[in-house]
């Protein structure tokens, strides 16, 4: 280390900012600009170079041969692969700069595989994952695992994780989930020779009185819904017809669930982040809700959600 700075830059590095953190660490053949800012505790490998109007935050690994163009924002304790394509101009001319470069956000803890490439006005969501060699085209929900060109989402971190429910239908037992107050009921079924049916009650198969029903159907594959958390409402939710994925997360814990029967509901209670993916073609997902539409009842921002989680339980 240099005695006259608190970071470390390989003699065969070009450095030229002085906005570095302490405990950083720039190595050979690297080229930082001097308008670029980079936090503490970083590994900017060989081969990376960062442009002006660059912000890394603190514990970020940049690996060999990335490239971090103008407009590039990086929070804390990012990883970024080797080869990384970042861009920043969607229609770019030789000679011709736009007057403002596109941005490109990697929230707090997001991994970038190996040779993926971002394209510009995307964000990369808190704790999501990016597989090697994706083609991202639009930004990435938190925590989501997208893979393939273009990039789409192939699960989420730590919702199948020790959740043998998520992958063999056959094993999800009616009952309570690792996420609070979430509930799989299965609905009684009643099959004769002129068809079969199912029924539940409310308020005591379902544990609350609806006021509101929607249906959600044509859903693309790539598609996903949901994304948000309810303040006050509680939902039910039910396969009609073919199936649908879905993830529970109550700010620890995150679960998956596959719907694909109509004799078995989800019960998700308030303050319960609810995402739905994985649509079949022909499903058809039907959901009660316990209170009227109010838009003011809606958390779609999930930091917020994650923040309004710790403070209910510093209040508990």
């Amino acid at each position: 280390m240099s005695q006259e700075r608190s970071y470390f830059v390989h003699p065969q590095a070009l450095c030229e900012s002085q906005a570095i953190g302490a405990g950083t660490r720039v190595w050979a053949f690297a080229h930082v600009l001097p308008r670029a800012v980079i936090g503490a505790d970083c590994n900017i490998c060989d081969h990376v170079f960062i442009e002006n109007d660059v912000k890394v935050g603190d514990r970020v690994t940049v690996k060999c041969g990335v490239q971090l163009w103008d407009g590039v924002e990086v929070e804390d304790d990012v990883f970024i692969g080797p080869n990384v394509t970042f861009t920043n101009d969607l229609f770019p001319r030789s000679k011709q700069p736009p007057a403002v470069f596109s941005r490109t956000v990697l929230k707090r803890g997001a991994s970038i595989g190996a040779n993926a490439t971002l394209l510009a006005n995307t964000t990369i969501g808190q704790n999501a994952m990016v597989g090697a060699g994706a083609v991202v085209t639009r930004s990435v929900p938190p925590n989501a695992i997208v893979a393939g060109n273009p990039a789409k989402i192939v699960g989420y971190v730590g919702a199948a994780e020790e959740s043998p429910a998520s992958r063999d239908p056959q094993s999800q037992a009616p009952g309570s989930s690792r996420v609070a107050g979430v509930q799989l009921i299965d609905f009684r079924y009643v099959p004769d020779l002129r068809g079969a049916l199912s029924a539940g009650e409310f308020e005591r198969d379902i544990p609350f009185s609806p006021k509101r029903y929607f249906l959600v159907f044509g859903v693309s594959t790539r598609e996903t819904r949901g994304e948000h958390a309810h303040r006050t409402c509680h939902q039910m939710l039910l396969a009609v017809n073919g199936s649908v994925s879905v993830v529970v997360d109550d700010g620890r814990q995150r679960e998956e669930f596959l719907l694909d029967r109509r004799t078995q509901g989800l019960y998700l209670p308030p303050m319960t982040w609810g995402i739905q993916y994985r649509y079949s073609e022909d499903a058809v997902l039907l959901v009660f809700a316990s209170h009227h539409y109010d838009p003011d009842d809606y958390i779609r921002d999930y930091a917020q959600f994650q923040k309004l989680v710790r403070a209910d339980a510093g209040s508990a």
